[in-house]
């Protein structure tokens, strides 16, 4: 990550309803999850769909590392091949700011019975506990220890095992999913998490040859083969991204029609639009979003998929500072996901957080101010009520938005918003339109 990106700001001029049309890339944590099980062969794997954002960027850094072999095809396309892999110790500084890193532990246990990984980072939302990780390597067989923030799984041979997920966790499932792939015997995992990307990391298992029923389920069964295999796999849509400007024209009173997407992974986000006011109308695979009226209170608590996903709490929350009326957010996932609100409350919205609730009085208008990106999605819903905002806003850290969204800027300039990006604010202002107050 260059030291020029981590000063980069977008200058940001609301006012601008957005409409037209966006295309959405793969999907950023089933790519970060899909690129780790693709060394679990020998074989050259082919991955397309792949996002080119700052943490699949990362973690094929990291990967290539300890010796895998990486091509990029195109900018979505890679061919990988994990033959040459020389030590099964990853720890550079870069992998520790990504949440995913975790993902290489399961695949480098599932094929070397030996892995040492760094604990994850990722955005500061919150706790990210790794005891369901920890069980369910005990289980297949390993030792695991922890030793000055390294991660360590070894063991002699894996095994089978019956698993119970203590608490819903996606992250635990596809880590135990992929150590589990080459156990020896029929492993179940049950109250799995069931969000798409789950799912699409065990079709892309399967399509390596391994045994895998029931992903999208509460409980999943592997049945454990002696070696995974080449193959060709797309990553799915991005449900975040899709979702992020499905609500941009909530936010903008624009339409948008949101192009390469799975309708049935939106439904809870579009069950939302539609109980605030906006008209949302399924294709295939687009989603249209109007907002031409006033936008609705509502009452929202996030929960593991099929429910409304966390990562798509701050930009509901954006929406709803805008709307008539008091809504609540309750947040059950992450205790740290109301970090936007302070930023938030700098353009004039009315909220007050307590506990784990977001009680939210709807407000006629925001006004620009100077704000920071907290985290990634927090960082996405904040340049949403800047576009929607009246004057300028700009916001710092915008690396943070980068981690997961492909040419954010680009995307909303061509769907007609007032935004760029730089690295020098006040030379910026000086020569451009935008006006600061």
């Amino acid at each position: 990550m260059s030291s020029r990106a981590e000063k980069d700001h977008y200058i940001i001029n609301g006012g601008n309803p957005l409409s037209g049309e966006v295309v959405i890339g793969g999907a950023k944590n089933a790519a970060l999850a899909i690129i780790a099980a693709s060394i679990m062969t020998d074989e050259t794997v082919t991955i397309e769909n792949i996002p080119d954002v700052r943490d699949t960027n990362v973690m094929m850094e990291a990967m290539e590392g300890i010796g895998v072999k990486i091509k990029r095809v195109d900018r979505h396309t890679i061919e990988v091949n994990g033959s040459c892999v020389e030590n099964v110790n990853i720890d550079t500084e870069n992998i520790r700011k990504i949440r995913a890193s975790y993902y290489l532990l399961g695949a480098l246990l599932g094929k070397y019975c030996h892995a040492e990984v760094p604990l994850p980072g990722g955005c500061d939302i919150g706790s990210r506990p790794i005891d369901q990780h920890v069980k369910g390597f005990k289980a297949l067989g390993a030792k695991v220890t922890i030793e000055r923030g390294i991660m360590k799984a070894t063991a002699e041979k894996l095994n089978a095992a019956h698993i119970y997920m203590d608490v819903v966790t996606v992250g635990a499932t596809i880590n135990v999913m992929l150590a589990a792939v080459m156990a020896e015997g029929r492993t179940i995992i049950e109250n799995a998490a069931k969000e798409p990307h789950v799912v699409d990391v065990a079709n892309f298992l399967n399509s390596m040859g391994a045994n895998i029923k029931g992903a999208g389920t509460d409980v999943i069964r592997i049945r454990g083969v002696s070696r995974l295999h080449a193959c060709t796999y797309s990553v799915i849509p991005d449900q975040i991204e899709a979702g992020t400007f499905m609500f941009a024209a909530a936010i903008t009173r624009g339409d948008i029609l949101v192009k390469n997407v799975i309708p049935k992974h939106l439904e809870s986000i579009s069950a939302k639009l539609e109980e605030i006011g906006c008209d949302v109308e399924e294709f295939d695979d687009a989603v249209r979003v109007t907002a031409n009226g006033i936008i609705e209170a509502t009452h929202i608590k996030t929960l593991p998929y099929p429910g409304y996903p966390t990562d798509m709490q701050p930009q509901a929350g954006v929406a709803l500072a805008l709307a008539k009326g008091v809504s609540t957010i309750t947040e059950s996932i992450f205790e740290n996901r109301f970090r936007y609100v302070d930023e938030l409350t700098r353009m004039g919205a009315h909220i007050r957080v307590e506990g784990n609730t977001a009680i939210i009085d709807g407000t006629d208008g925001l006004t620009g101010a100077h704000i920071s990106a907290p985290d990634l999605r927090a960082g996405a819903a904040l340049a949403l009520a800047a576009l929607a905002a009246d004057g300028t806003t700009i916001i710092d850290d915008v690396r943070f938005i980068e981690r997961g969204y492909e040419d954010f800027d680009q995307k909303i300039r061509d769907l007609g918003g007032d935004i760029i990006k730089t690295d020098d604010v006040k030379q910026e202002i000086k020569r451009s339109k935008f006006r600061v107050v």
